[in-house]
């Protein structure tokens, strides 16, 4: 005879199934499939792929918004704003991402993004700016994550993961932007120009006239750009070396800090789209703390929580300092973003561009 006791803990009934509960079923390939049903059955999967389909979801809702020409009800009206200034910006969506990316092949995608206006701001770091005008000097090349690192400093090779920058490439860099600086430093003297990181990367922007560059079509589409550590870098070296050769060139940061957190508090709605951790997360994190916390918000990025840091820190973290609303929508996907942001992107902003 089965033990009772035995019995009782492995066949312990369940409770009854909620009618909305959904069901765990991958993809089938016996048959065709399209790109959209095939992303559609991440919501599925579970794990990760799951959040992956709540990310599609939240963006597509940014983007509705971004596109709406809805007007403002009366029961949206916040004190902090004017009615108005949010019925004209409707959803701006704040994209920040980590320099290595920039390095990646994931710049060809954020080109896209502000090539077709389909973002309000940028939030990066010194790499996530000089990468993207180092690459219109000179190429980045796949190598291998196991490559010596003292023997590629004696070919004068710069290995990033698995990515390798030849130092020749900064060479070309500097000889192409000191005489940038030699202007702006003048432009300071004579016309009182006072230069913002912001105003220093449109200014770059305008100046390599590349269509390969993230920074020119954010200059030619009026997208600020925000760096808050813009000299942690080679931008940093360049100005360093400059300082002995022209002294006096002034980089003003409180010019930034009350643009991007005007931009938004003044947005109707505003979503976040953060790839990676650091500086980027959290300034961005933190200017909606300006208007009570984001409407949307996705993460994607390898981060843990257990060391308290921001880059790790789930959605919800924000939410008990007001960057995130609560009840606002968020996710965060816990993967490399060169993994997820293509196939992302591709299900949302680039909707019907991959063939089936």
């Amino acid at each position: 005879m089965i033990p009772s006791g035995a019995s009782a803990a492995v066949l312990k009934p369940s409770d009854p199934i909620p009618n909305d509960a959904v069901p765990i079923e991958g993809p089938s390939f016996d048959t065709p499939i399209s790109f959209q049903d095939f992303v559609g059955s991440y919501e599925r999967i579970g794990f990760q792929a799951s959040s992956f389909a709540t990310a599609v979801n939240i963006v597509n809702k940014m983007r509705k918004w971004r596109l709406s020409d809805e007007p403002i009800s009366p029961d949206e009206s916040d004190d902090y704003l004017d009615p108005q200034v949010r019925a004209n910006t409707r959803c701006n969506i704040f994209l920040g991402y980590t320099s290595n990316l920039v390095s990646s092949g994931l710049r060809e995608i954020i080109l896209y993004l502000a090539k077709h206006r389909m973002i309000s701001a940028i939030v990066t770091t010194a790499g996530g700016i000089e990468e993207d005008f180092i690459k219109c000097l000179g190429k980045t090349y796949l190598a291998d994550f196991n490559l010596d690192g003292a023997a590629l400093r004696k070919q004068g090779m710069n290995r990033i993961g698995n990515l390798i920058v030849p130092n020749d490439n900064y060479c070309k860099f500097e000889d192409w932007l000191t005489p940038l600086l030699d202007q702006m430093l003048l432009e300071q003297k004579e016309n009182g120009t006072i230069w913002s990181p912001s105003s220093f990367i449109r200014r770059l922007g305008k100046e390599i006239n590349n269509e390969e560059s993230i920074y020119y079509w954010a200059y030619k589409n009026d997208i600020p750009v925000f760096c808050p550590a813009l000299t942690d870098g080679s931008i940093g070296d360049m100005i360093y070396f400059h300082s002995f050769k022209n002294p006096g060139f002034v980089l003003d940061i409180v010019q930034d800090i009350r643009n991007l957190n005007e931009l938004a508090r003044k947005s109707r709605k505003a979503g976040m789209i953060i790839l990676g951790g650091g500086v980027c997360k959290h300034q961005i994190a933190n200017a909606m703390l300006i208007r009570n916390g984001a409407d949307y918000a996705v993460y994607i990025n390898t981060g843990q929580e257990f060391d308290g840091s921001d880059s790790g820190a789930r959605p919800d973290e924000a939410v008990s300092w007001g960057k995130i609303r609560a009840g606002a929508e968020s996710v965060k996907i816990y993967a490399d973003a060169t993994l997820v942001f293509p196939m992302l992107v591709a299900a949302t902003f680039a909707e019907g561009t991959i063939k089936a």
